[in-house]
């Protein structure tokens, strides 16, 4: 097992809401990742109150960036990385866990504002921000780690990623087995990962290692496929707003909980003028054959099958490709940005597997994040994986 970044429980004048305390002893800031939830059905609204066409920042093509990496690019500056290496000596020397680390003690009273102006970005314009240049080889795992859940506090909130109780993930192949969708996460497989949202609003990676062929990254704007989508394929559009998808869980849930989540791959926010969302992973949705096949739930019907294919080819069709080089640091909405991954082959032995350093960010709607019908829309640390109490670690490396 890899060293974690869990060895104390610091003080804290955190005041979660009611719904997420929890006991400091487990949970250093008193509050627990909400998990995942099926959404709140009555809230839902059917396929003709959805915009025919979506207008405005979101909406954006891959031409707009390939040639103005100026856009979406920002190279940190020897200042910022002053900044930033003093912000994160300064934690490392209070003894306080990384699953204690908040934007009150990873202070940035220069950078901060700027990253403040991002965070209004990545949940309301393109999406997406490429930060370039951190010192990861020379800073090490620890302090690396450290700096980059440092400057994601300044986001969001960071929420457990899998039943590990993983807050900081660590995206690298250990060799499992790909083909067993229902078991296996594909971040810990070099396999292809097909275009999907994660569960939070915002994710982070952090280029550590990079493989020798392959892993490079691939981002749409889910609003821009929505518009494709009506003009080529509006039968696809509203089988997409249904709330007939089941989405698997592959056993991370808490006890009494079901297996599945049903819901819609779009759907609106809630209250007036609700932007259009997206919730989607196709593995998550094929996985499902061992409760289909004895009739516990559906199977995808026809319809469902060439909406997922219809999907991901416009997906492909609209996309900007990036590679992620070591030091770089990419930051998506969850909200209205799909990514995808190819498949990748490591160098061979004894050099370092490719590795990315992963973070799911919380973005409550009391603090300027999307109105979701989901009934954990307003806590601090909404969505993510949460089984039972099982406490935030932040490990080293994948474990």
């Amino acid at each position: 097992m890899a060293p974690s970044l869990t060895t104390s429980t610091p003080s804290t004048t955190a005041t979660p809401l009611p719904s997420s305390k929890a006991p400091n002893s487990l949970f250093p800031d008193g509050i627990k990742t909400s998990g995942q939830h099926p959404p709140i059905y009555s809230l839902l609204r059917p396929y003709s109150a959805f915009p025919r066409e979506i207008s405005g920042p979101t909406v954006w093509h891959a031409s707009d960036y390939t040639s103005n990496p100026e856009r979406w690019q920002h190279v940190f500056s020897p200042t910022e990385l002053s900044e930033i290496s003093s912000a994160a000596d300064l934690f490392l020397a209070s003894n306080v866990p990384l699953t204690g680390i908040s934007k009150a003690n990873f202070a940035l009273p220069e950078f901060g504002e700027f990253l403040k102006s991002m965070r209004h970005e990545i949940l309301n314009g393109k999406g997406f921000i490429l930060f370039k240049g951190l010192p990861v080889e020379e800073w090490g795992l620890k302090k690396s780690a450290v700096a980059y859940m440092g400057l994601g506090t300044h986001l969001g909130y960071f929420v457990s990623q899998n039943s590990r109780g993983h807050v900081l993930g660590h995206v690298k192949d250990l060799g499992e087995d790909s083909s067993q969708i229902d078991k296996v996460r594909i971040y810990r497989t070099n396999a292809r990962q097909y275009f999907h949202a994660d569960d939070s609003d915002i994710v982070g990676l952090l280029c550590v290692a990079k493989a020798l062929e392959g892993g490079e990254s691939d981002i749409v704007s889910s609003h821009a496929v929505w518009n494709e989508l009506q003009r080529e394929n509006p039968e696809v559009a509203q089988e997409l707003t249904r709330p007939e998808w089941y989405f698997d869980r592959k056993g991370e849930t808490s006890r009494g909980e079901d297996e599945w989540i049903r819901t819609s791959v779009f759907y609106l926010e809630t209250g007036e003028n609700g932007r259009v969302y997206s919730k989607w992973d196709p593995y998550y949705i094929r996985s499902l054959t061992r409760f289909s096949s004895i009739g516990l739930i559906p199977p995808l019907s026809p319809a469902q099958l060439h909406a997922a294919e219809v999907l991901e080819q416009t997906c492909v069709k609209l996309a900007l490709h990036m590679v992620l080089d070591i030091g770089d640091i990419q930051f998506l909405s969850n909200c209205h940005v799909l990514h995808a991954r190819t498949a990748y082959k490591d160098y061979p032995a004894p050099a370092p597997r490719r590795h990315l350093m992963r973070l799911w960010l919380s973005t409550p709607e009391d603090e300027g994040g999307w109105k979701l019908p989901f009934e954990d829309s307003k806590e601090k640390k909404r969505g993510g994986i949460q089984v039972d109490d099982t406490p935030p670690v932040a490990p080293e490396d994948a474990e």
